[in-house]
């Protein structure tokens, strides 16, 4: 099995983004673009590209700002949703990437879906993984916010070893005690190489009390959606379905015995589900051995 190459550090108006490609872009393969959750890193994707490259796509994964190999702006409005989206949607053009299916998780889900409908011109379709289109009432924003800039200083005082351990022991993730040793510790190690000032000006810029509520605007999504949620997870199961309902051409599926990260906890039924519902939509390739060269 492949997978990504080396790292590339590719500059969008002052700030280096980290991204990871399985194979250079090119028109012969249809391309998708990863987004990671948040204190992860495009690393969190490697086996999914595998096998998504072995079906003949092109993965690119890129770490968000603050995570990963990216550079944590120095301008803390950079972090928020509509500068991200802006940079990755520049960032793809450099790449040569004029139109991608989008798949993002939980964070990076929230991103792929601000851009599926501000930017739908580069959007062939989206995979959106335990995604929320945001907190609909003002007032729950703001408790949001205040929750998130408590944890920001928490992270910037105690550093990142206490914020992985305070991280991981979340209700939200206690399906993953079932994972194998080695998994978690992988995961752990990745969590481990963010730096505090990074995470904490994403909690800040990206947090879900910063950004616009998207529920309004799910009815001009055009695109072929995908939303999947853990059948373990009851908030992000509902999300989904309300979400599907809104999307013209979208579909909801509940992945059994998952919790939030369904592609960490069940890895073969997400790329199942993924691979076909890309079949589906007729955007699966031959086999990248088949493809002339």
């Amino acid at each position: 099995m492949s997978g990504w190459t080396d790292a590339l550090a590719v500059e969008v108006a002052g700030l280096t983004y980290g991204v990871r490609l399985t194979d250079e872009v090119a028109a012969a393969r249809p391309t998708i673009v990863m987004l990671h959750g948040f204190s992860g890193s495009s690393q969190d994707w490697t086996d999914t590209a595998a096998v998504l490259q072995s079906e003949g796509f092109t993965c690119v994964g890129i770490d968000l700002p603050g995570h990963g190999l990216s550079g944590i702006p120095a301008d803390p409005h950079r972090f928020t949703m509509p500068e991200t989206s802006r940079d990755l949607a520049t960032l793809v053009t450099t790449l040569g990437i004029a139109r991608a299916h989008w798949m993002g998780y939980s964070m990076g889900g929230r991103v792929a879906l601000y851009l599926g409908v501000t930017e739908p011109a580069r959007v062939a379709s989206l995979i959106l993984e335990s995604t929320s289109p945001g907190i609909a009432e003002e007032s729950a924003r703001k408790e949001r916010r205040a929750r998130d800039e408590a944890l920001a200083a928490e992270i910037g005082s105690r550093g990142i070893p206490w914020f992985v351990s305070h991280w991981e022991s979340l209700p939200i993730f206690a399906s993953q005690r079932g994972l194998s040793e080695e998994a978690r510790n992988a995961q752990h190690a990745r969590r481990l190489r963010n730096s505090a000032a990074g995470l904490a000006g994403s909690l800040r810029g990206l947090g879900q009390g910063m950004q616009e509520f998207l529920g309004p605007r799910l009815g001009s999504i055009r695109c072929p959606t995908l939303l999947l949620a853990g059948a373990l997870d009851p908030e992000y199961t509902a999300l989904a379905r309300r979400m599907a309902a809104a999307i013209d051409d979208a579909e909801a599926a509940l992945i059994p015995d998952a919790g939030h990260n369904i592609h960490l906890e069940q890895p073969e039924a997400f790329r199942r589900v993924v691979l076909g519902r890309l079949r589906r939509i007729g955007a699966v390739p031959r086999p990248r051995a088949s493809l002339p060269a």
